[in-house]
Order: structure tokens, then C-alpha cells, then sequence
């Protein structure tokens, strides 16, 4: 979002409409496979990367959206196995956590203090964005919160 530097390529998801026919996996066969990962730990990202490759009974799962009608946070949230901190907000806080000790460290470091302030200022959108929903209201993004957050 910040740095200018680096270009904004990757590939895009193909255009479908309805799970291949090779795919064919009972949607609630693929529910029961998502709660059984979350409950093993894994993010919901992670998830999707494990079915896409080991998929259920042998049969991968290209999309669990195209499979099931629903996303992988919307499935873990019915089953009450969803994370307590959304993945993308943990993700930011674990970097900002690491930036801040390497540049109490290292006083000197100027780039990653930058990274610092603008991991910071991504941490204060989300948590706007997320406040009141996967958030407190009154949530407030620190560094001890953070740590406290994260050891949990």
C-alpha cells in the first residue's frame, strides 16, 4: 500500500460459476473437513491451501465457495471455530511486534522504522474497519495489546 516501488502483479482467480466436474465432493463432507483444520490450528488461508492439495476423501477442492456456497471464515464462523483475531489484522500485529523489537535494537535501522510506521498505520484501518464487528468498540491498537493479544 505505502512503498511505490514494487508493482501490484499476480494472477487472477479463473471466472467459474459451479465446482468442476472432477471435484465433486459432498458440501458437507467439505464443512466437516474445514471445522476438523481449524480445530488442528490452522488459519483460514491455510485451510484452503490444504484442501486445494489434499483435499477430502483423495479429491481436491479447487474453491470451498464453489463447493459449498460459502466461504471458509463464514463456515468456521457457524461451526464457532473461527479465530479470535481476524487472520489478515494477526498477520500485520506479528510484524509489527517483530519491527518494533529489531528497531529497539537497532536504533539506527531508518527503512525499518518506516516499515514499522506504515505496518502501524495498516494495524489502525483494519482495526477501524473491524471495529464493533470481529472487534471491541473500544479497542485501541498498541504494542502491549499486541504482544498480550498474540500470546494468547
Amino acid at each position: 500500500m505505502h512503498p511505490r516501488r514494487r508493482g501490484s502483479s499476480g494472477s487472477d482467480k479463473p471466472v467459474a460459476d459451479e465446482p468442476p466436474e472432477w471435484s465433486d465432493v459432498d458440501a458437507e463432507d467439505v464443512e466437516a473437513r474445514v471445522v476438523e483444520l481449524a480445530e488442528q490450528g490452522h488459519e483460514p488461508s491455510q485451510i484452503g491451501l490444504k484442501l486445494r492439495d489434499e483435499g477430502v476423501k483423495g479429491v481436491p477442492i479447487p474453491d470451498v465457495k464453489l463447493a459449498t456456497g460459502k466461504k471458509v471464515t463464514t463456515i468456521l464462523d457457524e461451526n464457532d471455530a473461527a479465530p479470535e483475531l481476524p487472520e489478515d489484522l494477526r498477520n500485520l500485529m506479528e510484524r509489527a511486534v517483530r519491527l518494533r523489537r529489531h528497531v529497539n535494537e537497532n536504533q539506527q535501522d531508518m527503512q525499518n522504522k518506516r516499515a514499522l510506521q506504515n505496518t502501524e498505520s495498516k494495524i489502525r484501518r483494519l482495526v477501524d474497519y473491524y471495529r464493533g464487528d470481529a472487534l471491541d468498540e473500544d479497542f485501541t491498537y498498541t504494542f502491549d495489546v499486541a504482544v498480550e493479544l498474540l500470546e494468547e
